[in-house]
């Protein structure tokens, strides 16, 4: 019986045409994030074993693909290494073992794989890309505008103009925690439940709290204070205004919640000055399950997607575990593959990024003219053409189809008579216009055809 060819569950093989939209993607991540300053990081695909357990929590550890021992010790079952959960906490380990080469506010972005042992669906595997950018060195909220700015921008220049950028602070999910009566030693546990909010509902998230444990007076006054109509037509501002002041009632007399409520809206006063203005908007329910957050969190939804288009916030105590040193810090992720699955579902993508792999197809007549089909093509990738030369000798018609089925547009052909008159027949497949152009200007031709002031 043949082997089964389809990859691991939770992976993927990437088409050529897969691989042109996520570097159409990349490209404007990139971009975006090298235009705030942000400056180029990798990481390995592994890391030792103690660098990534008890960071993400106890729901967090369970997807850790961990890594047997290799050689004489596999048969021990025992483990040292495994595939990075994430991207910050890599950087964490990253800063705190070079913090002396880095300057004083380091910025940096990394784009790169991730693997979480997690229950595939639409738009999650288990091998995934996240496209990361992190302040490190500062606890200014300038940090956070930054990065929703960053994160808005690389989102409005793809096409996306209905996503909705929720913010909360880990400091307001304490104190309504603790105003509501939730003991502390089951804060951990509640948030991981509220953070299903959007996705279980109310009734999920209530059974959820009850089988962790919570109090059933606590669930009912927590959840209460996430059923509140929103004003209808209400501006972005007064929705948050409104948000932070209801929000408020909730935590009178808690000092660190009553801190976090006035971090918030010096968040969102600063966002007003950037492209994330039209896009934030306080969410008291956003809880975002990883235990090493300290501060403001961040996520991205929109309307189609169950889930988030990307996430992050602040880790102000992640570096010091491996440090011995407080170093505030605070990222934001946004998930490619996400992204990529919105963006073909809604026909997002320019039509140039799913253009054919070469401008032009030469030909290959017969085998006496193979080495001047060669040096064509050579002539035409020297004047910047993306070329795909015909392998082998075939009847003219089946190469033209060849060219026709990859989408090239045009297709030369090098024969006896062209030869003997230094000429090149070109057919353009789009509109049929078949010329013969004199050797030394077929680049030109290919610019005049194509109607473009610029080289190919």
């Amino acid at each position: 019986m043949p082997e089964h060819t389809h990859p691991a569950r939770g992976m993927r093989d990437f088409l050529p045409d897969d691989v042109r939209r996520r570097d159409y993607v990349i490209g404007i991540v990139e971009s975006v994030y090298r235009r705030y300053g942000f400056e180029p990081l990798e990481t390995p695909a592994l890391e030792n074993i103690e660098t990534l357990t008890g960071k993400y929590g106890d729901e967090g550890a369970k997807l850790i693909f961990k890594v047997l021992r290799r050689g004489e010790h596999e048969a021990s079952g025992e483990t040292d290494l495994a595939l990075r959960y994430d991207l910050t906490v890599p950087l964490a380990r990253v800063v705190a073992e070079h913090r002396g080469k880095l300057p004083r506010f380091f910025k940096r972005y990394q784009i790169q794989p991730v693997w979480r042992a997690d229950r595939p669906a639409r738009g999650r595997f288990r091998e995934f890309f996240q496209c990361d950018v992190d302040a490190i060195g500062s606890r200014s909220p300038v940090v956070e505008a930054e990065l929703c700015a960053a994160a808005s921008d690389v989102l409005r220049t793809l096409g996306f103009t209905d996503f909705v950028m929720r913010l909360n602070h880990r400091g307001l999910l304490t104190g309504m925690l603790d105003t509501f009566g939730v003991p502390a030693g089951l804060h951990d546990q509640a948030l991981v439940a509220v953070d299903k909010l959007d996705k279980i509902g109310r009734d999920g998230v209530a059974g959820e709290l009850a089988a962790r444990g919570v109090p059933s007076d606590a669930v009912a006054r927590l959840l209460a204070a996430y059923d509140v109509p929103e004003a209808k037509d209400a501006s972005r501002a007064a929705s948050n205004a409104q948000r932070l002041e209801r929000t408020r009632r909730h935590v009178t007399g808690h000092a660190e919640g009553e801190a976090a409520l006035d971090a918030l809206a010096e968040i969102v006063r600063l966002c007003s000055a950037t492209s994330a203005s039209e896009h934030v908007l306080v969410d008291p329910s956003l809880a975002r399950g990883l235990s090493y957050y300290t501060g403001a969190i961040m996520e991205i939804a929109v309307s189609d997607l169950a889930g988030s288009l990307g996430g992050g916030g602040r880790y102000d105590g992640l570096i010091g575990m491996f440090s011995g040193e407080s170093i505030p810090a605070c990222g934001f992720s946004l998930g490619l593959e996400r992204i990529l699955v919105v963006m073909a579902e809604r026909n997002m993508f320019p039509a140039s990024v799913q253009s054919a792999a070469a401008d032009v197809m030469v030909t290959l007549f017969d085998a006496d003219s193979a080495l001047d089909s060669l040096r064509l093509a050579g002539e035409l990738r020297a004047a910047g053409v993306r070329v795909d030369a015909y392998p082998e000798p075939d009847k003219l018609g089946k190469q033209f189809k060849y060219a026709a089925s990859r989408g090239i547009r045009f297709v030369t052909v090098l024969g006896g008579d062209e030869r003997t008159s230094n000429t090149v027949t070109v057919k353009d497949m789009q509109s049929g216009v078949q010329a013969v152009v004199p050797r030394d200007g077929v680049a030109a031709w290919l610019r005049a055809a194509r109607g473009e002031a610029e080289t190919l």
